[in-house]
């Protein structure tokens, strides 16, 4: 089942990254795994640019029973929080709005 949200995932990945120009120095990346989505920064490390780290910006972990997703931001603890006070929602798609909007401010900065 896992396999049905790749292509949201993907879609909703691209509609985030930013420009081709500057994808060497700056890019968004993704896991999927288990139901859990995993949103990062991609960057080149300070102290060696060859090598790319990434930095967790959200996270969302899909209930089956409840049918809802639990939306997460990392903290700069390096802890995952539930997001309040839209601690789930209905679909990928409701996870992506709240990431893009961040109205508190916790994913982007």
């Amino acid at each position: 089942m896992p396999h049905i949200f790749e292509g949201e995932i993907k879609k909703q990945i691209e509609s985030i990254r930013p420009p081709v120009n500057i994808r060497n120095d700056l890019d968004i990346g993704y896991s999927f795994v288990d139901y859990t989505l995993e949103v990062f920064e991609i960057r080149p490390k300070w102290d060696n640019p060859s090598v790319k780290s990434n930095s967790s910006i959200a996270k969302t972990k899909f209930i089956k029973s409840k049918n809802i997703w639990k939306v997460y931001w990392m903290r700069g603890s390096g802890k995952w929080q539930l997001y309040s006070p839209y601690e789930e929602c209905k679909s990928l798609n409701e996870f992506f709005k709240i990431l893009k909007e961040d109205k508190h401010h916790c994913f982007w900065g």
